[in-house]
């Protein structure tokens, strides 16, 4: 009986994967351009959920995070989701030591001096997600693979995929910044806190993502650092993350930056027993992956109080 569920699990997450490939191919289309926000995004997620998209009642994270994308147009956003910008912010609101050095920023790829860059070092872009490319030896660094990567993300925009409104208006560059690697676990770790209006409620943590040919792995946990029994995106890693050195630290600047805010991921890594900034997100996951077991997205949604419109 368990291997009849475990096959239709598998037959499931199948089809859910087809279903986001076809969405996923339709928000690049000229078609998906003209649709209006709320039209595009009911679409979206009936195409992930296979369910219909509340906004007059949202009870679910997901839910949420959309109804958010429509009716919480806070300018303050934009700034802080591009990844050059928001350092300024960082600095003055929890301290520059927590800014990872900015070795340069530019406009496209050919004003780029790589003379000027040390032998390590890591380049994304400012304006999207996925971005990173990361030099260990300049030595062989491919930099014709870095540039067709590069140029090609600076044309896209982050805004059209997930209607995600604070990506729509920035301004696309390169930023290159110091290369930096945890002694202890040989990458960079992504710890990744759930806030609610100063209030963080539960993480989740991104290992494997630099080993080559590992899928990222994430495994969740609450403000205790209690395992949590969910997966939303990726397996868990085979053996849980131990609690970083620095997790109370790291918890309170997360709590910190997220005062006034619905809801925001703070995003942290911890390199050598320091903590450094990563990026703020404020539709995790651009609120359309599904939870699994599907009880959690709920209980998640609880934790957000939508603001009065």
């Amino acid at each position: 009986m368990s291997k009849f569920f475990t096959m239709m699990n598998l037959v499931l997450r199948d089809r859910r994967s087809l279903k986001k490939a076809i969405a996923y191919n339709f928000s690049k289309t000229a078609i998906s351009h003209l649709m209006p926000d709320k039209m595009y995004l009911k679409y979206m997620f009936r195409s992930h959920f296979g369910k219909r998209l509340n906004l007059k009642n949202p009870k679910t994270f997901n839910e949420k995070l959309n109804w958010l994308k429509l009716y919480n147009r806070d300018p303050r956003y934009t700034d802080l989701v591009d990844k050059y910008e928001v350092k300024q912010y960082i600095a003055e609101t929890i301290g520059e030591h927590y800014v990872i050095p900015t070795l340069g920023v530019w406009d496209s790829f050919e004003k780029i001096d790589f003379c000027s860059l040390p032998n390590q070092f890591v380049l994304k872009c400012t304006h999207d997600s996925g971005s990173v490319v990361i030099c260990r030896d300049k030595s062989t660094f491919d930099i014709e693979k870095a540039r067709e990567k590069l140029t090609r993300k600076l044309k896209s925009n982050l805004f059209w995929h997930g209607r995600e409104w604070p990506y729509k208006k920035l301004k696309p560059r390169i930023l290159a910044e110091v290369y930096m690697e945890d002694e202890k676990t040989a990458e960079l770790r992504d710890y990744k806190f759930f806030c609610f209006d100063g209030e963080v409620k539960a993480l989740f943590i991104a290992t494997d993502r630099q080993k080559m040919g590992e899928e990222v792995k994430f495994d969740f946990f609450d403000p205790d650092f209690n395992w949590l029994p969910f997966r939303q995106g990726h397996d868990h890693a085979n053996i849980h993350p131990e609690k970083p050195v620095c997790f109370d630290e790291m918890k309170e600047l997360a709590a910190k930056l997220s005062v006034g805010i619905p809801h925001v991921r703070v995003d942290f890594y911890e390199v050598n027993g320091k903590v450094y900034f990563g990026e703020l997100t404020f539709f995790h996951f651009c609120g359309m992956v599904p939870f699994e077991p599907e009880e959690w997205d709920e209980i998640l949604g609880e934790w957000i109080t939508l603001p009065k419109t």
